[in-house]
């Protein structure tokens, strides 16, 4: 049935001049990669740009994408599993709420749930700086789980895969689970010396999960809508990243605006007691995770990411690594 004129989404629509992410897809853009992989410093400095509406985390991934096993399976389980999701596990069954045969009839659904949802936002941020139209970014590493997914639902929206040495994101995942660590507010518990294993195979695992999930939708979304950007480099020459995606999502500062936002965001600027172990802001250098770990603790870690750092060029022979 069509969608009648006055349904909430086209109202929203006409508040906000006729912008419309359900119809202007390529004015969407999605941060996915890793959690703790400098995607909160990527979207901060973006949406330091006038023209930009960033939206921090809005958990579709995690909402859309449920874990299998549960977590407790890589400390309980007789050997690591394999990490899955419950949309991958029960897509083949009919009555699945996700399931593949009805497809056509949930995902238009939920694209324009989405849609309607950013929109909302973008509007309040964009009357606050009296933009019209802005490009939304999205910063989601959860959706990481469900890029496929949101490259169906958003074809011309830009995906940003930020793609960070997952040795790095583990060791900031171990101390965000630290006593008085910034991770304890947000449901984070600290850890005791003998889960410290288990809690690197799951993190490890998360992040092969992920990394392998974006890759997938990378390679089936359109080549000109698709960035992948290594936190080595962002981190590097900020100016540079920024550059790209301005560029590829129709953006056009000038070069002096993007190092005045680069300076204005750099990890020099946070105040001392503001970063560093325990903080949500870390370290920024890559490399840190050989001061945190053990060696058996890095043999674990390696023993399940090892042949994908191998494969991204993160190092040269994990084999040697894991021995």
């Amino acid at each position: 049935m069509p969608r009648s004129a006055d349904t909430p989404v086209d109202r929203a629509s006409e508040e906000s001049g006729g912008f419309s992410l359900s119809r202007d897809g390529d004015r969407l853009v999605w941060i996915i990669g890793s959690s703790r992989s400098g995607s909160t410093w990527l979207m901060r400095m973006l949406g330091g740009l006038d023209e930009v509406a960033a939206i921090d985390d809005p958990h579709i991934g995690h909402h859309l994408s449920v874990w299998r096993p549960i977590s407790l399976a890589w400390a309980t389980g007789e050997e690591i599993p394999e990490l899955t999701t419950l949309p991958a596990q029960r897509r083949d069954r009919p009555s699945y709420f996700f399931s593949d045969r009805y497809r056509s009839s949930w995902e238009p659904a939920l694209r324009e749930l989405i849609s309607a949802r950013f929109e909302a936002e973008a509007r309040d941020v964009a009357a606050d700086r009296g933009a019209e139209g802005p490009v939304v970014v999205v910063k989601d590493p959860g959706a990481s789980g469900v890029a496929e997914l949101i490259s169906r639902l958003f074809p011309r929206s830009l995906l940003v895969f930020l793609l960070r040495d997952g040795r790095d994101v583990i060791d900031s995942w171990l101390d965000g689970y630290s006593a008085g660590s910034w991770g304890l507010a947000e449901g984070a518990y600290p850890l005791t010396p003998e889960g410290r294993r288990s809690f690197i195979r799951w993190q490890a695992s998360v992040w092969l999960q992920r990394t392998e999930s974006c890759q997938r939708a990378m390679a089936s979304h359109a080549p000109d809508r698709r960035l992948l950007i290594r936190y080595e480099d962002l981190h590097r020459n900020p100016v540079s990243t920024l550059r790209a995606i301005c560029r590829t999502s129709g953006l056009r500062p000038g070069a002096f605006k993007l190092r005045r936002i680069a300076n204005r965001f750099s990890y020099a600027r946070v105040p001392s007691d503001e970063k560093g172990s325990g903080h949500a802001v870390r370290w920024a250098a890559p490399g840190s995770w050989k001061h945190h770990m053990s060696r058996d603790e890095a043999n674990a870690m390696l023993e399940i990411i090892g042949p994908k750092l191998a494969e991204l060029g993160y190092l040269d022979d994990p084999v040697a690594e894991v021995s």
